[in-house]
C-alpha cells in the first residue's frame, strides 16, 4: 500500500520558457527599433495573431500553452517598440546614426 505520486511538470517546462521567451524578445525589440525604428510593428502583429492561431489547434497543452505565449510576447512587444523610441530618445539607448543620416537627409528633401 504505497502512495502514488504523480508529478506534472508541464507547468515548470511553460513558466521556463515563458521566462526565456520574454527574456529574448527584449533584446529583440532593442535590435527592432535600431535597425527599424517603429515601422517594423507589423511583423510583430503577425507572429503574434500567427502564434495565438496556431495554439488554438495545437493539441498538447504544453505546446499550445507555449505558442500563446510567444504569440502574446509578439503582441506585447507591439507597444514596447514605441517605448523603445522613448528611451531612445531620452538617451538611454543609442540611436542607429545610419537612420540619423537618412532621417536628415529626408529632413532636407522635403523643405
Amino acid at each position: 500500500m504505497g502512495v502514488d505520486i504523480h508529478i506534472n511538470f508541464t507547468g515548470l517546462v511553460v513558466g521556463l520558457a515563458s521566462f526565456c521567451i520574454i527574456g529574448i524578445f527584449h533584446p529583440v525589440v532593442i535590435k527592432a527599433e535600431y535597425h527599424f525604428g517603429i515601422k517594423s510593428w507589423p511583423l510583430f502583429l503577425v507572429g503574434g495573431v500567427i502564434c495565438a492561431a496556431v495554439s488554438l489547434f495545437v493539441a498538447s497543452e504544453m505546446w499550445s500553452s507555449l505558442c500563446a505565449v510567444l504569440g502574446f510576447s509578439f503582441l506585447w512587444s507591439i507597444p514596447e517598440l514605441f517605448e523603445q523610441r522613448k528611451r531612445v530618445e531620452k538617451g538611454w539607448f543609442p540611436k542607429n546614426p545610419r537612420k540619423a543620416k537618412t532621417a536628415t537627409a529626408q529632413d532636407k528633401e522635403q523643405e
